[in-house]
């Protein structure tokens, strides 16, 4: 059991998925490798600098700035992991609304009503479908097992259509408390259920809408190149041409944490470290499946 766990736990060190920071970021440690390599050479063979060159001592600058270095990248994954949690409650309370959302309508409406209830069904897990069609900025549809219900209209793709299902979903029911299907205090409870679903949209769309400022972005990157370039000027009086892994092992631990930061900040994609989506719209629709037919 322990040697199982053991080996569990290390899988993910041998292991290099599409999104791995190592393979993403290969080229570049090649390059800076033989940057470092080619300034070890000029300055202990070919210029022969002794360790009382001043340029040893640039590596109290890197002792000063690593700390700084440290902070902007720590608020930098902060950040960023906030908006994909935030994101997953999101989706979260979306599953948890349609369930309620179903729960109520199969107590409220007749036993015999297996139509209404079906199309309900289909309704709610369409939202979440469309949801995701409308983050990702796709224009086809998840495909689903259940079979479209034939009153299900068809929505204008060019317009927001999480809206239109919702409006669908709201002539309904206002149809279904005219008829008497639905009593003011039914219609009420179930109101604050299909508000939420725009509510949670709209919350989603701020992530998606909103990026990490761009200028932030930016010096992050440059300060991580500039930190990393200048790092062997100082390492090679020290380190000699052990150096080289060093340095490159420094520029893909910051360089890292920034790329893990950049892909999950915009948790709605199809990157490994993004939302199962999905995965989500599926579970919904199941779920509808089981509460109302």
């Amino acid at each position: 059991m322990i040697a199982e766990d053991s080996s569990r736990w290390l899988k993910p060190v041998f292991q290099f998925h599409r999104s791995d920071t190592f393979r993403r970021l290969f080229y570049m440690m090649v390059a800076l490798a033989v940057y470092t390599s080619a300034l070890a050479y000029l300055e202990l063979d070919f210029m022969h600098l002794r360790d009382s060159h001043p340029l040893k001592n640039i590596t109290q600058m890197h002792s000063l700035l690593g700390f700084a270095i440290s902070m902007l990248l720590v608020f930098r994954t902060n950040t960023a992991y906030e908006r994909w949690w935030e994101g997953r409650k999101l989706w979260g309370a979306l599953v948890n609304c349609s369930r309620n959302l179903a729960v109520k309508l199969r107590t409220y409406l007749p036993e015999g009503d297996a139509q209404e209830l079906q199309w309900f069904g289909q309704m709610i897990g369409l939202f979440a479908n469309e949801m995701r069609t409308h983050l990702l900025l796709e224009r086809t549809r998840l495909a689903l097992d259940e079979r479209p219900h034939p009153e299900i209209p068809d929505f204008d793709r060019a317009k927001h259509v999480p809206i239109q299902v919702v409006t669908s979903l709201m002539q309904r029911l206002n149809g279904l408390q005219k008829s008497g299907h639905l009593s003011e205090n039914q219609m009420l409870l179930i109101n604050n259920d299909v508000t939420a679903f725009l509510d949670i949209c709209g919350a989603c769309e701020r992530i998606k809408n909103t990026p990490i400022p761009y200028s932030y972005t930016a010096f992050i990157k440059k300060f991580i190149v500039a930190y990393s370039l200048t790092l062997p000027l100082g390492f090679v009086f020290v380190l000699s041409w052990l150096s080289v892994p060093v340095v490159v092992f420094v520029f893909y631990v910051l360089a890292s944490l920034e790329l893990i930061a950049e892909q999950i900040e915009d948790p709605f994609g199809h990157d490994a470290n993004d939302l199962p989506m999905d995965r989500l719209c599926k579970t919904i629709a199941s779920n509808m499946t089981d509460i109302l037919g």
